[in-house]
Protein backbone atom coordinates (compact mmCIF):
# COMPACT_ATOMS: atom_id res chain seq x y z
CA UNK A 1 0.00 0.00 0.00
CA UNK A 2 3.18 2.52 0.50
CA UNK A 3 4.27 1.71 -2.47
CA UNK A 4 0.56 2.77 -4.04
CA UNK A 5 0.49 6.16 -2.23
CA UNK A 6 4.19 6.98 -2.77
CA UNK A 7 3.48 8.79 -5.95
CA UNK A 8 0.63 10.82 -4.71
CA UNK A 9 2.63 13.79 -3.70
CA UNK A 10 2.79 17.00 -5.53
CA UNK A 11 5.50 17.36 -8.06
CA UNK A 12 8.68 18.59 -5.62
CA UNK A 13 10.58 21.81 -7.09
CA UNK A 14 14.04 20.56 -6.66
CA UNK A 15 16.25 17.66 -7.35
CA UNK A 16 17.86 17.35 -4.38
CA UNK A 17 21.53 15.50 -3.83
CA UNK A 18 21.66 14.08 -0.35
CA UNK A 19 24.56 16.71 1.17
CA UNK A 20 27.43 15.28 3.49
CA UNK A 21 26.75 14.12 6.75
CA UNK A 22 25.19 16.24 9.48
CA UNK A 23 23.94 18.90 6.04
CA UNK A 24 19.84 19.20 7.05
CA UNK A 25 19.03 21.47 4.56
CA UNK A 26 17.51 19.52 2.17
CA UNK A 27 14.59 20.91 0.21
CA UNK A 28 11.46 19.48 -1.32
CA UNK A 29 9.12 21.80 -2.92
CA UNK A 30 9.81 25.13 -1.35
CA UNK A 31 9.92 22.78 1.80
CA UNK A 32 12.34 20.40 3.99
CA UNK A 33 11.99 16.58 2.85
CA UNK A 34 12.89 14.41 5.68
CA UNK A 35 15.27 11.38 5.66
CA UNK A 36 13.71 8.49 7.23
CA UNK A 37 16.75 7.10 9.65
CA UNK A 38 14.34 4.88 11.79
CA UNK A 39 14.82 2.02 9.32
CA UNK A 40 12.03 0.10 7.78
CA UNK A 41 9.27 -0.31 7.99
CA UNK A 42 8.48 3.37 9.12
CA UNK A 43 7.48 3.92 12.48
CA UNK A 44 4.42 5.76 13.39
CA UNK A 45 6.27 9.16 13.40
CA UNK A 46 7.80 9.56 10.29
CA UNK A 47 4.76 7.71 8.20
CA UNK A 48 2.36 10.74 9.93
CA UNK A 49 4.91 13.16 9.11
CA UNK A 50 5.11 11.94 5.48
CA UNK A 51 1.70 12.03 5.08
CA UNK A 52 1.76 15.78 6.99
CA UNK A 53 4.37 16.76 4.56
CA UNK A 54 2.14 15.09 1.26
CA UNK A 55 -0.92 17.23 2.77
CA UNK A 56 1.00 20.51 2.54
CA UNK A 57 2.46 20.02 -0.56
CA UNK A 58 0.10 18.34 -3.25
CA UNK A 59 -2.71 20.45 -4.75
CA UNK A 60 -5.80 18.61 -3.07
CA UNK A 61 -3.86 19.37 0.62
CA UNK A 62 -5.02 16.50 2.95
CA UNK A 63 -8.00 15.20 1.32
CA UNK A 64 -5.50 12.99 -0.67
CA UNK A 65 -4.19 11.66 2.42
CA UNK A 66 -7.33 10.99 4.31
CA UNK A 67 -9.11 9.20 0.31
CA UNK A 68 -6.12 7.00 0.33
CA UNK A 69 -4.93 6.15 3.89
CA UNK A 70 -8.70 5.43 4.26
CA UNK A 71 -9.01 2.96 0.75
CA UNK A 72 -9.33 -0.45 1.26
CA UNK A 73 -9.38 -1.10 -2.57
CA UNK A 74 -6.13 0.54 -3.81
CA UNK A 75 -4.97 -1.18 -6.77
CA UNK A 76 -1.73 -3.33 -6.38
CA UNK A 77 1.61 -1.96 -7.46
CA UNK A 78 3.65 -4.40 -9.48
CA UNK A 79 7.33 -5.33 -8.37
CA UNK A 80 9.80 -4.71 -11.02
CA UNK A 81 12.05 -7.25 -11.54
CA UNK A 82 15.87 -7.24 -11.08
CA UNK A 83 17.41 -7.74 -14.79
CA UNK A 84 19.39 -11.28 -14.53
CA UNK A 85 21.47 -12.56 -17.43
CA UNK A 86 22.12 -16.29 -18.02
CA UNK A 87 25.66 -17.46 -18.44
CA UNK A 88 24.77 -18.52 -22.04
CA UNK A 89 23.25 -15.53 -23.35
CA UNK A 90 25.36 -12.99 -25.71
CA UNK A 91 23.50 -9.52 -23.69
CA UNK A 92 25.68 -6.52 -24.58
CA UNK A 93 27.03 -4.17 -22.33
CA UNK A 94 24.82 -1.21 -23.94
CA UNK A 95 21.45 -3.49 -22.95
CA UNK A 96 22.39 -5.00 -19.82
CA UNK A 97 22.79 -0.62 -18.69
CA UNK A 98 19.56 -0.36 -20.46
CA UNK A 99 17.54 -3.25 -18.70
CA UNK A 100 19.21 -1.88 -15.47
CA UNK A 101 18.07 1.83 -16.05
CA UNK A 102 14.60 0.11 -16.93
CA UNK A 103 14.56 -1.46 -13.64
CA UNK A 104 15.37 2.34 -11.52
CA UNK A 105 12.77 4.00 -13.97
CA UNK A 106 10.07 1.20 -12.66
CA UNK A 107 10.69 1.93 -9.16
CA UNK A 108 9.61 5.57 -9.80
CA UNK A 109 10.66 8.62 -8.21
CA UNK A 110 9.82 9.29 -4.96
CA UNK A 111 7.41 12.38 -4.87
CA UNK A 112 6.14 11.65 -0.71
CA UNK A 113 8.68 14.07 0.91
CA UNK A 114 10.17 11.19 2.60
CA UNK A 115 13.73 9.38 1.25
CA UNK A 116 13.06 5.90 2.58
CA UNK A 117 16.50 4.87 2.49
CA UNK A 118 18.89 6.83 4.41
CA UNK A 119 22.31 7.19 2.41
CA UNK A 120 25.74 8.26 4.68
CA UNK A 121 28.09 9.42 2.29
CA UNK A 122 30.56 8.39 4.92
CA UNK A 123 29.62 4.84 5.03
CA UNK A 124 31.94 1.89 3.65
CA UNK A 125 31.07 0.50 0.16
CA UNK A 126 30.33 -2.44 1.80
CA UNK A 127 27.59 -1.08 3.70
CA UNK A 128 25.92 0.87 1.21
CA UNK A 129 25.62 -2.50 -0.89
CA UNK A 130 23.80 -3.75 1.99
CA UNK A 131 21.57 -0.56 1.57
CA UNK A 132 21.08 -0.91 -1.93
CA UNK A 133 19.91 -4.49 -1.30
CA UNK A 134 17.57 -3.38 0.68
CA UNK A 135 15.93 -1.27 -1.86
CA UNK A 136 15.79 -4.14 -3.64
CA UNK A 137 13.39 -6.01 -1.30
CA UNK A 138 11.55 -3.42 -0.19
CA UNK A 139 11.01 -1.79 -3.99
CA UNK A 140 9.99 1.34 -2.91
CA UNK A 141 10.26 4.58 -5.02
CA UNK A 142 13.80 6.13 -4.94
CA UNK A 143 15.15 9.76 -5.30
CA UNK A 144 18.88 10.54 -7.61
CA UNK A 145 21.44 9.44 -4.73
CA UNK A 146 19.37 5.92 -3.80
CA UNK A 147 19.73 5.43 -7.64
CA UNK A 148 23.36 6.05 -7.90
CA UNK A 149 23.69 3.40 -4.86
CA UNK A 150 21.52 1.30 -6.47
CA UNK A 151 23.18 1.64 -9.97
CA UNK A 152 26.45 0.55 -8.29
CA UNK A 153 25.08 -2.12 -7.01
CA UNK A 154 23.94 -3.88 -10.20
CA UNK A 155 26.63 -3.12 -12.34
CA UNK A 156 29.51 -4.90 -9.85
CA UNK A 157 29.06 -7.73 -11.74
CA UNK A 158 30.41 -6.32 -14.92
CA UNK A 159 34.30 -5.51 -14.68
CA UNK A 160 34.26 -3.85 -18.15
CA UNK A 161 32.08 -1.37 -16.94
CA UNK A 162 33.54 1.59 -14.50
CA UNK A 163 31.18 3.77 -12.20
CA UNK A 164 31.94 7.34 -10.97
CA UNK A 165 29.50 9.55 -9.22
CA UNK A 166 28.35 13.05 -11.47
CA UNK A 167 26.75 15.55 -9.61
CA UNK A 168 25.30 19.26 -10.37
CA UNK A 169 24.69 22.21 -9.07
CA UNK A 170 22.49 24.35 -11.07
CA UNK A 171 20.48 27.88 -10.42
CA UNK A 172 17.16 29.11 -11.84
CA UNK A 173 15.50 32.79 -10.49
CA UNK A 174 17.96 33.20 -7.17
CA UNK A 175 17.18 29.40 -6.43
CA UNK A 176 19.71 26.56 -6.28
CA UNK A 177 19.49 23.05 -7.10
CA UNK A 178 21.42 20.11 -6.94
CA UNK A 179 20.98 16.14 -8.99
CA UNK A 180 23.50 13.26 -9.16
CA UNK A 181 23.56 10.30 -11.47
CA UNK A 182 26.24 7.17 -12.01
CA UNK A 183 28.66 8.04 -14.16
CA UNK A 184 29.34 5.20 -16.44
CA UNK A 185 32.59 4.24 -19.13
CA UNK A 186 32.79 1.26 -20.87
CA UNK A 187 34.55 0.29 -24.64
CA UNK A 188 36.03 4.10 -25.02
CA UNK A 189 32.50 5.49 -24.12
CA UNK A 190 30.43 7.49 -21.98
CA UNK A 191 26.79 7.19 -20.00
CA UNK A 192 25.34 7.25 -17.05
CA UNK A 193 22.64 5.93 -15.05
CA UNK A 194 20.15 7.67 -12.79
CA UNK A 195 16.61 8.65 -11.51
CA UNK A 196 14.66 12.09 -12.41
CA UNK A 197 11.22 13.88 -12.76
CA UNK A 198 12.76 14.80 -15.73
CA UNK A 199 13.67 12.22 -18.38
CA UNK A 200 16.58 14.17 -19.71
CA UNK A 201 18.07 14.38 -16.80
CA UNK A 202 18.78 11.28 -15.91
CA UNK A 203 19.67 8.12 -18.50
CA UNK A 204 22.28 8.66 -21.22
CA UNK A 205 23.39 6.01 -23.59
CA UNK A 206 26.72 4.61 -23.97
CA UNK A 207 27.72 6.67 -26.71
CA UNK A 208 29.57 10.17 -25.45
CA UNK A 209 33.39 9.92 -26.57
CA UNK A 210 34.19 11.93 -23.80
CA UNK A 211 33.07 13.01 -19.89
CA UNK A 212 33.14 16.61 -21.32
CA UNK A 213 30.44 15.24 -24.03
CA UNK A 214 28.29 13.87 -21.39
CA UNK A 215 28.48 16.94 -19.54
CA UNK A 216 27.57 19.18 -21.92
CA UNK A 217 24.97 16.55 -22.50
CA UNK A 218 23.71 17.34 -18.87
CA UNK A 219 24.12 21.00 -19.49
CA UNK A 220 22.44 21.16 -22.37
CA UNK A 221 18.95 19.53 -20.80
CA UNK A 222 19.31 22.36 -17.88
CA UNK A 223 19.04 24.87 -20.25
CA UNK A 224 16.26 23.69 -21.57
CA UNK A 225 14.61 24.21 -18.35
CA UNK A 226 16.13 27.88 -17.96
CA UNK A 227 18.64 26.24 -15.38
CA UNK A 228 22.27 27.64 -15.18
CA UNK A 229 25.09 25.04 -14.36
CA UNK A 230 27.21 26.33 -11.97
CA UNK A 231 29.41 23.39 -10.92
CA UNK A 232 30.13 20.49 -11.53
CA UNK A 233 31.37 17.10 -8.92
CA UNK A 234 33.00 14.38 -10.64
CA UNK A 235 34.01 11.48 -8.01
CA UNK A 236 37.30 8.36 -8.85
CA UNK A 237 36.01 5.32 -10.16
CA UNK A 238 34.00 2.50 -7.67
CA UNK A 239 35.26 -0.45 -6.99
CA UNK A 240 33.51 -4.04 -8.38
CA UNK A 241 34.24 -5.42 -4.69
CA UNK A 242 30.85 -5.35 -2.92
CA UNK A 243 33.13 -6.52 0.64
CA UNK A 244 34.90 -3.35 -0.16
CA UNK A 245 35.38 -0.93 3.27
CA UNK A 246 36.66 2.15 1.19
CA UNK A 247 34.74 5.35 0.57
CA UNK A 248 33.10 6.65 -2.53
CA UNK A 249 35.42 9.15 -3.49
CA UNK A 250 32.22 11.89 -4.12
CA UNK A 251 34.35 14.61 -5.51
CA UNK A 252 38.08 13.95 -6.50
CA UNK A 253 37.44 17.35 -8.94
CA UNK A 254 34.95 20.35 -8.79
CA UNK A 255 34.40 22.52 -11.08
CA UNK A 256 33.11 25.96 -11.25
CA UNK A 257 31.48 26.39 -14.44
CA UNK A 258 30.67 29.98 -14.25
CA UNK A 259 34.68 30.23 -13.99
CA UNK A 260 35.90 28.58 -16.79
CA UNK A 261 35.85 28.90 -20.20
CA UNK A 262 34.35 26.18 -22.09
CA UNK A 263 38.16 25.30 -23.53
CA UNK A 264 39.36 24.86 -20.12
CA UNK A 265 36.19 23.07 -18.53
CA UNK A 266 36.95 20.37 -21.48
CA UNK A 267 40.75 20.57 -20.42
CA UNK A 268 39.93 20.41 -16.78
CA UNK A 269 37.47 16.87 -17.81
CA UNK A 270 40.37 15.35 -19.49
CA UNK A 271 42.52 15.89 -17.15
CA UNK A 272 40.22 13.91 -14.33
CA UNK A 273 39.40 11.45 -17.24
CA UNK A 274 42.89 10.53 -16.87
CA UNK A 275 43.04 10.63 -12.93
CA UNK A 276 40.51 8.09 -12.98
CA UNK A 277 42.49 5.61 -15.10
CA UNK A 278 45.26 5.72 -13.27
CA UNK A 279 43.20 4.19 -10.51
CA UNK A 280 42.31 0.88 -12.27
CA UNK A 281 43.83 -1.70 -10.78
CA UNK A 282 44.89 -0.04 -7.81
CA UNK A 283 43.59 -2.80 -5.05
CA UNK A 284 41.04 -2.29 -2.80
CA UNK A 285 41.24 -3.01 1.02
CA UNK A 286 37.68 -5.42 1.46
CA UNK A 287 36.31 -6.26 4.90
CA UNK A 288 36.18 -9.53 6.17
CA UNK A 289 32.22 -10.88 5.35
CA UNK A 290 32.27 -12.76 9.26
CA UNK A 291 30.92 -10.69 11.94
CA UNK A 292 30.60 -7.19 9.58
CA UNK A 293 28.61 -4.72 10.47
CA UNK A 294 25.98 -3.78 7.70
CA UNK A 295 24.81 -0.18 6.67
CA UNK A 296 21.61 -1.58 5.73
CA UNK A 297 18.91 0.20 8.24
CA UNK A 298 17.37 -1.31 11.19
CA UNK A 299 13.56 -3.07 10.99
CA UNK A 300 11.23 -1.32 13.39
CA UNK A 301 8.39 -3.43 13.97
CA UNK A 302 6.28 -0.59 15.06
CA UNK A 303 4.96 1.09 11.83
CA UNK A 304 1.65 0.96 10.75
CA UNK A 305 2.38 0.38 6.62
CA UNK A 306 5.00 -1.71 4.96
CA UNK A 307 6.69 -2.11 2.01
CA UNK A 308 9.51 -3.96 2.90
CA UNK A 309 39.83 8.74 2.41
CA UNK A 310 39.35 11.42 0.23
CA UNK A 311 41.56 12.68 -2.41
CA UNK A 312 42.35 16.56 -2.33
CA UNK A 313 39.32 17.92 -4.71
CA UNK A 314 40.68 19.68 -7.70
CA UNK A 315 39.22 23.61 -7.44
CA UNK A 316 38.74 25.71 -10.83
CA UNK A 317 39.98 29.39 -12.34
CA UNK A 318 38.66 32.29 -11.89
CA UNK A 319 34.54 33.62 -11.71
CA UNK A 320 33.32 34.68 -15.38
CA UNK A 321 30.33 37.63 -15.80
CA UNK A 322 26.91 36.91 -13.97
CA UNK A 323 24.06 34.25 -15.57
CA UNK A 324 21.72 36.15 -17.91
CA UNK A 325 18.49 36.69 -16.10
CA UNK A 326 14.87 34.29 -16.77
CA UNK A 327 12.56 35.28 -19.21
CA UNK A 328 10.65 38.11 -17.25
CA UNK A 329 7.50 35.83 -17.43
CA UNK A 330 9.17 33.14 -15.52
CA UNK A 331 10.09 35.28 -12.11
CA UNK A 332 8.80 33.21 -9.30
CA UNK A 333 8.28 30.29 -10.42
CA UNK A 334 10.66 27.63 -10.07
CA UNK A 335 11.44 25.18 -12.92
CA UNK A 336 11.02 21.96 -11.36
CA UNK A 337 14.02 19.67 -11.97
Amino acid sequence: MLRSTASVGGDAEREEEQEDEGDEDLRDGGVPFFVNRSGLPLNAETWDRMWRHVGRIHPEGDAVAKRIRGAIDLPKIPIPSVPTYQPSTTTSIPQRLEAIQRYIRDLQYNHTGTQFFEIKKSRPLTALMDIAKEMIKEALPIKCLEAVILGIYLTNNMPTVERFPLSFKTQFSGSQFRHIVLGIHSGGRFGALGISRREDLMYKPLEFKTLAELVAEYQGAYQGYWHTLRKVKIGQYVSHDPHSVEQIEWKHSVLDVDKLSKEELRRELERHTRDMRLKIGKAAPSSPTKDRKTGSPLRNPGSPMRRNSRSDRRPSGDKKSMEPKPPSDLNGYQIRV
